[in-house]
């Protein structure tokens, strides 16, 4: 078995499994934490409405904080923003998300990809810069912060690199001549996947949960968010 197939087979399936795994693992956590007994009336049942609320509301920045962290909040939504596009809108991905869920859309241009690509590898940049040189963020960083940063980082460097590599015409993405910069490229996707949930990285799953509980638990104190 070459290194790309076993990237493709077992390291895939192994990594997906984990991944699945640990996020139902730390959801199941969270929900046997369970809540505070409830000792005064609630000033509003809508808690559904307060959750959604809490969700989408803290998307933007109080206007207390947005002249503070203009610059770091504008970064990081370019990432994010970027991963995205890169993630769900380029073709070899699409395809490679299709072969495990069976779901397909029409892809992006492939210069607004390498656009985004070229924006998001500048972004994280600027993110590790700025941890780095930040007398705070540098005293609240530890391992976790630093290793996420590096298991999103390297799927974009070692694509970035596969992208270089002359692929066959066809509907779809055909094997490349060298197998080798594509087989790094999931081995990396692969560690992505067997950390995201157990550092920092939850957030992708758990940003919305944590939101919504926020959300319903000011929407029954009556507390505006």
């Amino acid at each position: 078995m070459g290194v790309l197939e076993f990237a493709r087979g077992p390291a895939l399936w192994f990594s997906l499994a984990v991944m699945i795994a640990g996020s139902l693992w730390r959801i199941a956590g969270i929900c046997q934490l369970g809540g505070r007994p409830d000792l005064s009336e609630p000033r509003s049942a809508r808690l559904w409405a307060g959750a959604i609320r809490g969700i989408f509301s803290r998307m933007i920045p109080r206007k207390e904080f947005r002249h503070s962290g203009r610059i770091g909040g504008l970064n990081a939504c370019v990432y994010h923003i970027g991963i995205a596009v890169i993630v769900l809108g380029y073709l070899p991905h699409i395809h490679f998300i299709g072969r495990l869920t069976g779901l397909l859309w029409p892809p992006l241009p492939a210069p607004v990809v390498y656009l985004a690509a070229g924006f998001t590898f500048v972004a994280l940049f600027i993110a590790l810069v700025e941890r780095l040189t930040d007398p705070v963020l540098r005293l609240l960083s530890g391992f976790d912060d630093y290793f996420s940063w590096l298991v999103v980082f390297l799927p974009l460097a070692t694509g970035m690199i596969a992208i270089n590599q002359s692929y066959s015409p066809g509907a779809a993405p055909a094997l490349p001549l060298d197998p080798r910069p594509l087989a790094i490229h999931l081995l990396s996707v692969e560690l992505l996947f067997v950390w995201l949930p157990f550092g920092k990285l939850a957030h992708t799953f758990l940003v919305f949960i944590s939101r919504g509980v926020t959300g319903a638990a000011s929407a029954r104190k009556g507390a505006a968010i």
